[in-house]
């Protein structure tokens, strides 16, 4: 009964969809800071997403990875355009030094379908993101 397909569509749909709840809930009543953290959490899910299949033999072609591809790079282009660069000053310029780096090392593992440069740009992101998480 449950997770069998059917008027819901294939067992992985319904579990999207009820994600997409929880991530529309989060948002909506989420503060500015907050807003930055749920963008962070996504990014570092999609990011894993993408490395596990490629680690898993899952070429860049397969199945939703354009779809993680524009995903991430959504997200990053979000953080980068968040920057206050008038007020953070090299901070803003060094983050987004940091977000160019991780789209640069996204197409870098798609093309060579290697999962290494997403765990680099998991990891540096990772970074940021505990560091926004200790401030909050």
């Amino acid at each position: 009964m449950f997770g069998t397909s059917g008027a819901y569509g294939a067992p992985g749909a319904a579990r999207a969809r009820y994600r997409d709840i929880d991530l529309t809930s989060r948002i909506e009543g989420a503060s500015p800071h907050a807003l930055i953290a749920i963008l962070f959490d996504e990014l570092g899910r999609t990011l894993d997403t993408m490395a596990a299949a490629l680690s898993a033999g899952s070429g860049a072609t397969r199945a939703g990875m354009p779809e993680r591809r524009a995903r991430a790079t959504s997200i990053l282009l979000g953080l980068e355009g968040s920057l206050d660069h008038a007020t953070g000053g090299e901070l803003a310029s060094g983050l987004a030094a940091v977000y160019r780096e991780a789209r640069r090392l996204i197409g870098d593992a798609l093309v060579r379908n290697d999962p290494k440069p997403l765990v680099e740009a998991r990891r540096m992101i990772g970074e940021i993101a505990d560091a926004w998480t200790n401030i909050g």
